[in-house]
């Protein structure tokens, strides 16, 4: 796995510095190709993710909509008809706003993520930096065999700064869209002229979830994702699946499915289940939280459940009684 690194060890003696060493390894998730799909640059590729993302999971559960599979049945939040009759929105113009916040997101990405020399990266010197941090540190543990060093070194650059960046991101677009989708609720101004086109779907499905007004599209969800990736000084490959993810999230959130073995549904409380309950009268003022995690909610005592619903509305019943 380590080799002797001729350029800039000919005069050291064997294991004296273990920044004369390089790693043949890379993980399985790293392609040494300098772009990922042959022939298109991840600048463009990292643009297209999102969108294809988004309309490839929600003709998913669209297909599945238009099944008329009886076992489906007992995973859909509402019944089928609910769509078509409490929906104040109709699909032709949910599917035109939505490419409208992909056009505009697009454009910005254009911007944004312009500079495509950060997939240009030297690995063997970035992970040799990191073994020259945190050499003194570990030799006060008795760490002093230089390979083990750089092992170490490997992994915090292969996993734990990656895994870092990443779960840093969804803190931020978590942070981001919680205080503001809050505030369009708090705020009648904003909820009126703004939040309310998301609300005009009082039963959500999948190509709905970022059917919302062209400037709360623009800020909520493409500002707040680009702000997280710029942050966390994430690469572009990175800026790709942080997008992507995201978006598989945000879109299986709005599917109208309670699925047991959704692993988008099964990584944290924040679920179609979790969502569907804000789009109800009952919990419009709860459930804010989106996409990733339920923390704020949790912490601000906003959140709300199946089983708070049950009984609130027994507590109303006794009360009349």
């Amino acid at each position: 796995m380590w080799s002797l690194n001729a350029t800039t060890c000919l005069d050291a003696a064997p294991y004296d510095d273990p920044l004369c060493y390089q790693s043949s390894y890379t993980p399985f998730y790293y392609s040494h190709n300098k772009h990922l799909v042959e022939g298109v640059s991840d600048y463009y590729l990292t643009l297209a993710a999102p969108v294809l993302a988004y309309w490839s999971l929600s003709l998913f559960f669209h297909y599945l909509d238009t099944r008329p599979w009886k076992w489906l049945d007992k995973y859909r939040i509402h019944p089928s008809e609910e769509v078509a009759s409490k929906n104040l929105a109709s699909r032709s113009s949910v599917v035109i706003a939505v490419v409208f916040q992909h056009v505009l997101q697009t454009l910005l990405g254009l911007w944004w993520l312009a500079d495509d020399n950060k997939t240009l990266v030297d690995h063997p010197a970035s992970i040799q930096n990191i073994a020259s941090q945190i050499r003194p540190v570990l030799s006060l543990f008795g760490f002093a065999d230089p390979i083990r060093l750089l092992q170490v070194a490997e992994f915090v650059y292969w996993w734990a700064i990656p895994t870092f960046q990443l779960l840093a991101a969804m803190f931020i677009i978590d942070t981001w869209q919680y205080f503001l989708h809050r505030a369009m609720h708090v705020n009648k101004f904003l909820y009126r002229h703004f939040h309310s086109w998301h609300h005009r779907l009082y039963v959500p499905y999948a190509f709905g979830a970022l059917y919302n007004h062209p400037i709360e599209g623009f800020v909520l969800d493409t500002l707040g994702a680009a702000m997280a990736e710029y942050l966390t000084g994430m690469s572009t490959r990175q800026a790709m699946v942080l997008f992507s993810v995201s978006t598989f999230k945000t879109v299986d959130d709005h599917c109208g499915y309670n699925f047991p073995w959704d692993p988008l549904q099964l990584v944290t409380g924040n679920n179609a289940d979790y969502h569907d309950i804000h789009h109800q009268v009952i919990g419009i003022k709860s459930n804010f939280a989106q996409p990733f995690f339920v923390h704020w909610d949790t912490l601000l005592g906003t959140r709300m459940t199946r089983e708070d619903i049950k009984a609130r509305r027994e507590g109303r019943k006794n009360k009349k009684e």
